[in-house]
């Protein structure tokens, strides 16, 4: 996977990708064992190893705290990897550009920017929160952390990470929705067990909402994803689209209404 430096403000075109639908649905049991193949070919596939430290839970501020014009747009910030970049399919087809249209549909005024980065660990999202919070944001949807489980990262470090990421972006007054992750098998039932725990203890220490599972029912089901059995297909991105809404028009409605 490449990495990329650039957030993408979905409200405008872009070139993107062709996309390749694979196989048929398969069964209530092979769905499972597609998640876990699924989630284990990821680590194979992420060639560009990063080296990233834990990233220190500074308080420190950054540019990104300056108060935004009050008449500026309100913005949704997706924070995540090429799960939310939307590798392989146009930037339209991207779920945070189907949530964008949901959210127009909707009659509310924000602005959706997806700041997914391909192969990005928790460590690195932490690393560019202050540029990915400049403007007027006022929900931080965090999708990151399935890179630390690929690479068999300490869960103790993506709960650090997590942790600072939120209070910052709860210091600015800015709602956030976590969407958890899942750790491949290969480093055994202790450790997925830990990681997958990471993300609701993180969601219930700062109140947050929880979308348990960024992939649910896309991961491991062919007719959902390209041909690398990785990345979801505009199909798929439609369904964490909807997933996604289900959790963030709630909140999006009740600070609207504040």
């Amino acid at each position: 996977m490449e990495h990329g430096d650039h957030l993408t403000d979905v409200t405008g075109g872009a070139l993107g990708r062709r996309t390749r639908r694979a196989g048929r649905g398969v069964g209530r049991a092979q769905l499972v064992l597609g998640l876990l193949c699924s989630v284990l070919a990821l680590g194979a596939a992420c060639s560009r190893a990063e080296s990233d430290p834990p990233a220190e839970r500074s308080a420190a501020s950054s540019p990104a705290d300056a108060p935004a014009p009050a008449d500026a747009a309100p913005r949704i910030v997706f924070l995540g990897d090429s799960l939310t970049a939307g590798l392989g399919v146009a930037a339209a087809e991207a779920y945070p550009a189907v949530v964008q249209q949901r959210v127009r549909d909707a009659g509310l005024p924000h602005e959706v920017v997806n700041a997914g980065v391909s192969g990005d660990t928790s460590a690195g999202g932490l690393r560019r929160l202050g540029w990915s919070l400049k403007g007027r944001v006022e929900v931080l949807v965090v999708a990151i952390g399935a890179n630390d489980g690929l690479r068999g990262l300490a869960p103790r470090d993506l709960e650090a990470n997590l942790a600072t990421i939120i209070e910052r972006a709860q210091a600015r007054g800015t709602a956030v929705l976590l969407a958890g992750m899942e750790a491949p098998p290969n480093f055994g039932a202790s450790y997925t067990s830990q990681f997958r725990a990471v993300y609701p203890a993180v969601a219930k220490r700062y109140e947050v909402p929880l979308l348990p599972f960024l992939l649910a029912g896309v991961a491991g089901v062919p007719s959902l994803n390209q041909a690398d059995g990785i990345h979801p297909n505009p199909q798929g991105h439609r369904i964490i689209a909807d997933l996604m809404w289900g959790q963030l028009k709630p909140l999006l409605t009740s600070r609207h209404t504040e």
